[in-house]
């Protein structure tokens, strides 16, 4: 007798009808199918933990949801209310976006006309092709939204949408900087905070996703297929693509929060402590439960999905929530299964490795093939260029970070800023943070980030003060690009972007976070251009560990202890060859490469 796999959550359509499927610890299921305005329910059949029913005559294209019936107990982690329509957790594409409503907390309101309904479509089948993307080449992270909302060459009802990267003027610009990938923030579909609507704002960056699989109607709304023809238009340019998923909370929150999905159904995924309470190491309301294999299968079933529509790999936000149960484990099970999954074992896997649990911050603690954000190398780097860092510590981080990651080559993303926190512009703008447009009496965002104004905060016309602020800036863009590891540049920094001090831009989808194509520093620009030329055109692989290097001091010799710990520079001396490849770091005098052309900071002068 063999072991056949267990038929597939979600819709499957199939000649002789749709069959339906939806796990849930509900005394009983319906399926209900919309047409127009009339609502039609199915009764559900149970085997264990799975309900699904078979419906003929169902096509591509239909609308569904789920209602359970069963106690409501919220103190004991029940809450069955069959007047709460509720998003097949499987779902791939749902026909309007998710708001919020006080209704959708309150026992016995119906929710049918406020929540998404799923749609059914055909499942993705096909082995995808290797990815495109390679460790070393550059990381380009972007909100597709707030990339093209602004930009002139493309079409307005393009704008803001996932094909607009398809456009001829943004493939050329991703192409003159000699991008490896797009990492995308997500593009499934999200709900906003609470406290947002009243204040009317709105999430912009999509961290807090109602159900793993669905795309997001405003920012995809031509669904998977939008993405297919997306994803095959760049991998054509040249340019792979990584999503960033958020599988450590869902966007029900606490147990004020709304029932959407998997608390209505399955709420067993949350992770709980013994007496009940909701674990929150997500700092979000509530954490999933990756010790559960039902979760870790969701979580697989997600990534395969999206890996058959031609992605190159993955960014895992707050990575240590995949590994916790309750405690990190850097051998959890979840690692094992992706390194031993024939689709998923070959696609790139990023980890931003801490979250707000109990030992949250797990740098360097991941498998040995995954990439890792290094908020140190963001830290250690900019203290340098601010004025009080160690030339050790800026050595140690150009050369690949090698006191946090162990193995073959460097797994260090390196960034000196990111979609979080300041843009590149600001943290040499502004030393505290201006987030008062976020309605949270400027609280929220970091409060200790490593920037520095240069005298004066915000905008200034004094020329002595934007020339420092330019060769700041100048002198993070050379410092990343000559790094071992995997450079990430982060949309706009490349030419100057502002948010105009505010350091936690999630809630400003708006001119705020909207990058302004037309009055955009194109001499930045070209410069940013020429490093990733210079990075790309020297023969080094900028993930492999130095060897035949020498360190010595800025006047040539070699370096003394005493000039590890002070902080006026250093310059790096690669063999390549019959030649020797010079990196100067000097805090005086920006950055310099030599070899024959040569690329410095303060001029932009680059090899063409």
């Amino acid at each position: 007798m063999t072991n056949r796999p267990a038929p597939p959550l979600g819709a499957t359509p199939a000649p002789k009808g749709t069959r339906f499927a939806v796990r849930s610890s509900a005394e009983r299921v319906e399926l209900c199918l919309f047409e127009g305005g009339s609502e039609r329910r199915v009764a559900m059949r149970r085997d264990g933990d799975v309900w699904s029913a078979t419906v003929p005559g169902i096509r591509l294209g239909q609308l569904y949801g789920y209602r359970a019936h069963g106690a409501y107990a919220p103190a004991r982690n029940l809450w069955f209310d069959p007047a709460k329509l509720l998003v097949d957790p499987y779902a791939i594409e749902i026909d309007r976006r998710f708001v919020q409503s006080p209704r959708l907390a309150r026992f016995g309101d119906d929710t049918a006309d406020i929540v998404p309904r799923a749609r059914v479509v055909a499942p993705l089948s096909a082995l995808p092709a290797r990815p495109l993307f390679r460790p070393g080449r550059l990381i380009y992270e972007c909100n597709v939204r707030a990339l093209t909302m602004r930009h002139p060459a493309i079409p307005a009802a393009q704008r803001g949408t996932l094909a607009a990267l398809a456009h001829p003027a943004i493939l050329d610009h991703l192409r003159k900087l000699g991008v490896g990938a797009v990492e995308l923030m997500p593009i499934t579909a999200a709900i906003d905070e609470r406290h947002l609507p009243p204040l009317g704002l709105r999430n912009a960056w999509g961290y807090n996703p109602v159900v793993p699989m669905a795309l997001c109607p405003d920012r995809v709304p031509g669904g998977v297929a939008e993405l297919i023809a997306t994803v095959a238009a760049l991998r054509k340019g040249g340019i792979g693509v990584i999503l960033d998923l958020v599988f450590n909370h869902m966007g029900e929150s606490d147990g004020q929060g709304g029932t959407l999905s998997f608390r209505g159904l399955a709420p067993d995924i949350y992770a709980r402590t013994a007496d009940g309470t909701l674990i929150n190491d997500a700092g979000t309301g509530n954490t999933l439960d990756a010790s559960r294999g039902v979760v870790r299968t969701m979580i697989l079933d997600t990534l395969r999905h999206f890996a058959r529509a031609g992605v190159d790999g993955f960014r895992f936000d707050l990575a240590p929530v995949l590994a916790r149960g309750p405690g990190f484990d850097p051998k959890a099970p979840i690692f094992a299964e992706i390194a031993a999954d024939p689709i998923l074992s070959g696609r790139v896997m990023i980890a931003e490795p801490w979250d707000v649990g109990p030992g949250g911050y797990q740098l360097g603690q991941f498998p040995e093939h995954w990439l890792e954000w290094n908020d140190r190398y963001r830290d250690q780097v900019r203290r340098f260029w601010r004025g009080d860092g160690r030339t050790g510590d800026l050595a140690t981080r150009v050369a690949g970070s090698a006191d946090i990651f162990t193995g073959s080559a460097s797994r260090s993303v390196n960034f000196v800023a990111a979609h979080d926190g300041f843009t590149l512009a600001d943290l040499t703008r502004y030393a505290e943070r201006h987030n008062h447009a976020n309605g949270e009496e400027n609280r929220d965002g970091h409060a200790d980030e490593v920037a520095w104004n240069h005298g004066v905060e915000g905008p200034t016309d004094d020329p002595a003060i934007r020339a420092a602020r330019t060769a700041s800036v100048r002198a993070l863009l050379a410092t990343l690009f000559l790094s071992r590891g995997t450079p990430m540049l982060t949309a706009g920094d490349e030419f100057g972007r502002s948010q105009q001090g505010n350091n936690n831009g999630y809630a400003q989808d708006n001119a705020t976070t909207w990058l302004d194509w037309e009055g955009r520093d194109r001499a930045l620009e070209d410069f940013v251009a020429a490093l990733s030329r210079f990075r790309q055109r020297t023969a080094i692989d900028w993930t492999a560990w130095l060897a035949d290097a020498e360190w010595r001091s800025l006047s040539g010799g070699a370096m003394q202890e005493g000039e590890w710990d002070a902080g006026d520079g250093v310059a790096l001396h690669l063999a390549l060859g019959d030649e020797t490849l010079i990196l100067r770091f000097d805090r005086r005098h920006g950055v310099s490469a030599i070899r024959g052309a040569a690329i410095d900071s303060r001029s932009g002068v680059g090899p063409g």
